[in-house]
């Protein structure tokens, strides 16, 4: 699955999580902070891209996430593992 694909996912999942930001606002440069989300929402917004792409990634390996396009390569990462 190529990064595009895997942003998707994301995206579908921080739009899910918080439905008040537009999607045209979620872009790969963003912080998820930045679009109002809180601890438990990042939370949340990680977990249910994982399921999606049935994944299991210690937490360890989002230490240093701080972008969409950061969480999209640590779960490619995983995938190109698989």
């Amino acid at each position: 699955m190529n990064r595009d694909a895997i942003f998707e996912v994301v995206k579908a999942n921080v739009l899910k999580v918080l439905p008040e930001v537009g999607a045209a606002e979620v872009t790969p440069d963003k912080c998820l902070v930045e679009l109002g989300a809180n601890s438990v929402d990042r939370v949340e917004v990680t977990m249910y891209s994982m399921e999606a792409l049935a994944l299991k990634v210690p937490r360890i390996e989002f230490h240093g996430v701080r972008t969409l396009a950061d969480l999209v390569e640590v779960l490619q990462s995983h995938l190109n593992r698989k």
